[in-house]
């Protein structure tokens, strides 16, 4: 069974990626300080919940070739 995460988190990630989905990569650290430079998130462990949702939104939505 894969991991259930909160509406909240999952909302602010899919808020994230459509308006900024271009800066986020498959990279856990640089997507991190991409929450904190587009949110007010300042929890440390919410922030890094929601940049380990977007890390692996946006590593399944990249084509396998």
């Amino acid at each position: 069974m894969g991991n259930i995460r909160h509406s909240n988190i999952k909302r602010t990630a899919f808020r994230l990626i459509d308006n900024y989905g271009e800066a986020f990569s498959s990279d856990f650290e640089s997507n991190k300080a991409l929450v904190s430079k587009y949110t007010t998130i300042e929890s440390k462990v919410i922030r890094n919940r929601v940049a380990g949702y977007v890390t692996r939104k946006v590593a399944r939505a990249k084509p396998l070739r």
